[in-house]
């Protein structure tokens, strides 16, 4: 699978699994998952739950060991799941500040993000105080301010309604015109034309 377009931070992105095993908890959840992906792919996992995406999510972000095979990535990564690493004492909009000061962007990049996810109203609402959508929507604000090649989405759709849903599928077709690179683990079906899937089956 090859894609066209030049990204704002690296002119070509790309992941590449080659047979590649997980075991969790002394338990092989999969085998044998190999994919390419370059500038501008996506890929839906699908497959039962208990089934392994969040963890080869997690393997690909480097989160969790490789239990066989090989992967190699050119471009950074950001991981949008259910943890949402934001400092929950915090307004929203200085939670968020924390990670853009990390990756490189300013006051300006924090505000766009949360406009792009329709979040500018409750930039000094506490993160504690998010309802289940609002702490979605600001995972992915915060995946958007990373500025990364490729990103790695579980569940994003999660808590969503028809708006955001809307916000996430319009960010998503900009990263990937802009030569990044999507792969999302979702049981929503997600605007992404052209997408590969892979559905991952439990191991024998």
């Amino acid at each position: 699978m090859t894609g066209k377009g030049q990204h704002a931070q690296s002119p070509i992105s790309g992941l590449m699994l080659r047979n590649i095993a997980c075991v969790r908890g002394g338990r092989m959840l999969f085998t044998g998952v190999s994919f390419t992906l370059g500038s501008g792919d996506a890929l839906i996992l699908a497959g039962p739950n208990g089934v392994g995406k969040s963890s080869l999510l997690r393997l690909m972000a480097g989160l969790l060991p490789v239990y066989a095979g090989e992967i190699s990535r050119k471009g950074t990564l950001a991981l949008a799941d259910e943890h949402m690493a934001l400092d929950a004492r915090l307004p929203l909009a200085k939670a968020l500040s924390y990670w853009a000061k990390l990756d490189g962007s300013d006051a300006q990049g924090v505000y766009a993000a949360l406009a792009s996810f329709g979040l500018s109203h409750l930039a000094d609402v506490p993160v504690r105080m998010l309802s289940t959508g609002q702490r979605r929507r600001a995972t992915l604000a915060r995946i958007l301010l990373s500025k990364a090649d490729i990103w790695l989405l579980d569940e994003p759709g999660n808590g969503l309604d028809t708006a955001a849903l809307a916000q996430l599928n319009h960010a998503m077709a900009q990263h990937r015109a802009a030569g990044g690179i999507v792969i999302a683990a979702s049981h929503q079906p997600l605007d992404l034309p052209g997408a590969a899937a892979l559905t991952l089956e439990a191991a024998e």
